[in-house]
């Protein structure tokens, strides 16, 4: 996947469109992202014996999938999309397809 953990990205597609943010969790399985403040929504929870969890509405951010982020180059501040190289010890890193920089 071109994305991981802490990238800061930009969604590209639907509701929450235009809005950044820095990625919280990857769902590598379900090809789906958890990005801090994008695609809120509101959850209704029963209230549980002993616990600290608070019955009612509570808001938290559901997965987006990753077709519908953009990358943010830390070099450039721009949405990019990322390449792959190797160097020359033989391991692969990604790099920026507009400034051509290493990332991460």
């Amino acid at each position: 996947m071109n994305i991981k953990k802490d990238d800061n990205v930009l969604v590209i597609a639907g509701r929450d469109r235009g809005k950044t943010g820095k990625i919280r969790q990857m769902l590598v399985d379900k090809d789906k992202a958890v990005v801090e403040g994008v695609n809120v929504v509101k959850r209704h929870t029963k209230p549980r014996s002993a616990q600290a969890r608070q019955a009612g509405i509570v808001e938290k951010e559901a997965p987006v999938h990753v077709s519908n982020l953009a990358l943010i180059c830390p070099k450039c501040d721009k949405p990019t999309r990322v390449g792959h190289a190797f160097l020359p010890d033989g391991g692969k890193v990604r790099v920026c397809k507009r400034c051509g920089e290493q990332i991460g």
